[in-house]
Parts: C-alpha cells; structure tokens; sequence
C-alpha cells in the first residue's frame, strides 16, 4: 500500500503529471496523517454503515467487517453542507519566483486543487478566480463532482503573468461582487502596499464572510541566503539590482519578518485566519488550517 503522506512533500508533488492525480493524492495523504496525529478529529465524523453498492469507493469498504461476516459494507459520514466558498489565486507575475523546481505560483495551484477535491468531498460548493491587477477568470461555485474537471482546467490553463499589480484594489471589487456569505480563501504572495492590502481583505470581513489568507513565500524571500554576488530581477517592473546579499540579509530578513507579522497582527485583529506558508514546507499545514476553520464555521 503506498505512503500517501509522501505526496505533501513540494518536491515529490512537482514530478508528478496531472492536477487530479496532485489533488487526490496530497489530500489522501494528508487524511492517512490524519488518524496518526493530533490532527484526528478534523475529517468528516463517521455516522453508519450501509451495504456496499457497486461503485463506491472501496476505501471506504470495512474490511474488518467483512472478515467477520462475508459481507461488504460502505462507511457512511456525517458530512456539513451548504458551504459556499471561494478560492482566490494570485496569477499575478511575481508568483513566478521560485528558488527550487516549486513556484510560488506552482505551490498555490497545488493548494487550490487539494482544496478544491477536498471540499467538494466534503460536497461544499466551489468556485475559483485567479487575479493580478484584476479578475483574470471567475467560476462560479458549485458542489457537483464533475465541477471538479472545470476548477482543474482553469488552474492548467492559468500562469502568472502581468505588470504592476494591485491587488487591494481586486480584493475590493471582489468584496462588492461577491453577494453571498461564504468562505473567502486567498492563495497569494501579498506583494503589495501592507495598509492597502489589508483594508482589502478586510472589506471581505465587512460584506460578513469567513476569511483565511495563505501568505506564500518562497524561503529565499524569507531570509535573502544566496552564497554568491546575485542580481535581483523584479519580476513585474523588470527593474534589476545587483548585490552581496549577506551584506544586507539581516535587515533584509528583520524587515520581511515585519511585514509578515503586521499582516499576521491586522489580520486578527480583524478576525481574518492569516497563514504564512514556506513553499520548501509539507501540504499538511495548509489541509489542517483549512479544515480547522471550516469547522468553526459549523
């Protein structure tokens, strides 16, 4: 049987073909961790048993049973509906970065689609827009299976691209589109102005939805360790600089914790969820923060 938890490492992700192999497989992986960690308790709750129906999956099979009685029978779970929610990805350009084979871009696309299969598991409805200075693609949410095919085929047919980003001002319009409450989720590097950022995502707040914010950064964003002279490309202005990074990754990395720590402080201030997510880390951290605050909203 294999190691389910080996697909949440970025890295074994990345060589893999296909978004929907990617989303089974780090939510599968991340489920099997489940019943072996802390994390027990946050899956859907099992309720009964019923008679095995050909087509069902058969992981779902009590084989224990069966041993004992030569029959098949189908766990069934209690499963929370009428979730609405929303996945808000970054396409802008500089999502492209990435010190390894994992973008950042590449990252917050695996994270959308194990979000996506999981939750409409979970048969919540789901709807994805991928922005940059504005609204790239909007689907709507639904909560059929099949939707499943359209999210993955949006995300396939998404790359970052773009200029001059402004993503507050996407957030706002997004706020006054978005009618219904639901479930805001935004995957995104946050690089803009702080303060306007934040009065965006706080607009969410004010039209009464549920918000988490994954903050995706790539490590070397983080801590500027690069061990030779390096040039810097900003990868929507195209401007460049040229630098011994040592000489100024202290302040570099003191200034970069403070921007994500006000992000961090203003968001729950607000009641906003704020995750910080290193793209080198295990998918788990993202599933077990969604999954968390989907069951406080219950």
């Amino acid at each position: 049987m294999p190691d389910f938890r080996t697909y949440l490492q970025p890295e074994v992700v990345a060589r893999l073909s296909g978004l929907d192999l990617v989303a089974r497989l780090v939510v599968e992986g991340f489920i099997t961790g489940l019943h072996q960690s802390p994390y027990h308790g946050f899956s859907v709750e099992f309720s009964e048993y019923r008679q095995y129906i050909p087509g069902d999956p058969p992981r779902n099979v009590d084989w224990k049973v069966y041993g004992k009685t030569d029959r098949l029978y189908v766990k069934q779970y209690e499963e929370e509906t009428n979730l609405k929610a929303y996945i808000l990805l970054d396409a802008s350009a500089s999502m492209a970065y990435g010190s390894s084979s994992v973008t950042k871009f590449r990252y917050a696309t695996y994270t959308a689609a194990a979000l996506s299969y999981l939750m409409l598991r979970q048969r919540d409805a789901v709807g994805l827009v991928s922005f940059d200075r504005g609204v790239r693609s909007y689907l709507p949410p639904r909560s059929a299976g099949t939707h499943l095919h359209a999210l993955l085929e949006t995300l396939r047919n998404t790359g970052p691209e773009g200029e001059d980003t402004d993503l507050a001002a996407t957030f706002h319009s997004l706020a006054e589109r978005i009618v219904r409450r639901g479930l805001i989720v935004v995957l995104s590097d946050l690089m803009d102005e702080p303060r306007s950022l934040i009065s965006g995502l706080k607009h969410f707040r004010h039209r009464k939805h549920e918000v988490i914010v994954f903050h995706v950064l790539d490590p070397r964003e983080r801590d500027l360790e690069f061990g030779r002279e390096t040039r810097f490309v900003d990868l929507e202005s195209g401007a460049a600089v040229t630098t011994e990074p040592w000489h100024v990754a202290s302040d570099y990395s003191e200034r970069m914790d403070a921007i994500t720590g006000r992000f961090g402080r203003e968001c729950r201030e607000s009641l906003i969820d704020y995750v910080l997510l290193d793209t080198a880390k295990p998918f788990d951290t993202v599933l077990f923060n969604y999954l968390a605050k989907r069951k406080r909203m219950m």
